[in-house]
């Protein structure tokens, strides 16, 4: 008979896990590969190559494989029950249901920042917040001086520019490591969590097709029913995601982005523990006096553990990486294929000029003058150890803009495929300078912040955000 292993390192060792054993499949493969995707850019640097593939794609000059590209995107995608039929094209669906995943961990980071980060402290929260309003009003007004009405609607781009993206803009910050101050890198993070906000309010009121009243009115009591819910302690998830579900599909019969769906869900969804944590423990304690554990106090055990953390960490921890390494890239490659031959034209046109400058100008202006009138005002303060040069680095940062600009860029302009490709060209350069910008900047910064004998050496985060928390 073989004996049990005799430490818990090596019941690891053997197993049951597959991954932790030493089997060379395991070693080699399946272990590089998880700790790959826990590192903090792996979801930034999947983005950046589901980007590549895209372009790669559409114009590599294969024959075929542009109209390949377009076909299957444009490829339409059926759902029927009985006399209904509900028929989209693919990247219609991507964008419009896949993505809702996305918006909904956002949701849930703003429901965490309100209750446990830095959103529940005003004095802490006053500066990254009214830096996000300022790198969100500047760009779009350098856009509308540039375009202007603009031929054929190009004018309802104003919203693009506005946009952060917190994937390549805190891999960007993970490549710089220790020499970004921890405390700018919390003012980034929680700067492009309002700014997730500020592009959620402009989705939901400016580019909102004709609403169906009563559709909304079904969306909207939906979720009252959720929150009656919760309010009731009914804590079993089917049931909210058979109503998450009918959410979505009301809003996007009302004619509201159905993306807003999630956000919405994840805002109603709980911050706090249903239960005490000395409750599981002290049940555990009980239960394994005798050594034994019988299935029903297994199932009562699991329960007690998991309601001792908030349903927002959990839910994090669970979509987080189906967010970062699979929703996000899909998106991307289904987006961001636009072909290049007319690159010259679509830069100098008033559209991608409009973008470029408000990402790469724009964002890191609004930011540091809002900066400078709030703290100058009293409203906010400093962060420690961050020097003015530092905030403008973070701000060109900021101006990498390509995720959910190119979401709302799919919204701006659904007659004209030209200015589409046009604002997909200029957000793709634009992000590319921003970058290159925001790093140049952020090492200038570090030298002469050493040069000054000021220390910028990582300090611990006064309010640590779970593992889960969306880094890219």
């Amino acid at each position: 008979m073989t004996e049990p292993p005799s430490a818990p390192d090596e019941l690891w060792r053997r197993g049951p896990v597959w991954t932790a054993s030493d089997r060379p499949l395991a070693r080699y493969v399946a272990r590089p590969i998880r700790e790959f995707l826990h590192v903090e850019s792996a979801g930034s640097l999947l983005l950046l190559a589901a980007t590549v593939a895209a372009l790669l794609w559409v114009n590599l000059g294969i024959s075929g494989w542009a109209e390949g590209y377009d076909h299957f995107w444009h490829t339409p995608l059926a759902l029927e029950v009985g006399d209904w039929r509900m028929e989209e094209s693919l990247q219609h669906w991507v964008n419009d249901g896949l993505m809702t995943i996305f918006f909904f961990v956002v949701g849930l980071e703003i429901k965490y920042e309100l209750v446990h980060g830095d959103l529940r402290d005003p004095r802490t929260a006053a500066l990254p917040i009214v830096a996000a309003v300022g790198g969100m009003a500047v760009p779009a007004l350098l856009y509308a001086a540039i375009v202007g009405g603009g031929p054929d609607g190009a004018g309802a781009g104003w919203g693009i520019p506005m946009a952060t993206d917190i994937a390549f803009a805190v891999g960007v910050l993970g490549v710089l490591g220790d020499r970004v101050p921890s405390a700018a890198r919390l003012f980034l993070l929680t700067l492009a969590i309002v700014d997730d906000i500020g592009a959620i309010l402009v989705i939901a009121v400016f580019y909102t097709d004709d609403l169906a009243l009563g559709w909304l009115a079904v969306a909207l009591g939906l979720l009252a029913v959720m929150a009656v819910l919760r309010a009731a302690r009914v804590w079993a998830v089917p049931v909210y995601v058979v109503l998450g579900v009918a959410t979505w599909f009301a809003l996007l019969e009302s004619g509201v982005h159905a993306t807003l769906a999630g956000v919405a869900i994840g805002l109603l969804t709980p911050a706090v523990a249903l239960l005490r944590p000395d409750v599981a423990t002290g049940f555990a304690a009980d239960a394994l006096r005798d050594n034994e554990l019988d299935a029903d106090e297994l199932h009562r055990l699991r329960f007690l553990v998991g309601e001792s953390v908030p349903m927002v960490e959990r839910l994090q921890a669970r979509l987080h990486p189906l967010s970062s390494y699979v929703v996000l890239p899909v998106f991307a490659l289904a987006n961001a294929g636009v072909a290049l031959d007319g690159f010259g034209d679509a830069v100098t046109s008033a559209v991608g000029l409009g973008i470029g400058v408000g990402l790469v100008v724009g964002k890191p202006l609004g930011i540091v003058l809002a900066c400078f009138l709030a703290i100058r005002l009293g409203v906010g303060r400093m962060p420690a150890e961050t020097t003015w040069a530092h905030l403008l680095g973070v701000g060109a940062v900021a101006g990498i803009g390509f995720t959910v600009s190119l979401f709302i860029a799919g919204l701006s302009f659904p007659g004209s495929a030209a200015l589409t490709d046009e604002a997909k060209v200029g957000i793709l350069l634009a992000s590319v300078l921003a970058a290159v910008v925001g790093v140049l900047v952020l090492l200038l910064a570090t030298r002469r912040s050493g040069q000054n004998g000021t220390s910028v050496a990582s300090s611990p985060d006064p309010s640590p955000r779970p593992e889960s928390t969306r880094q890219n």
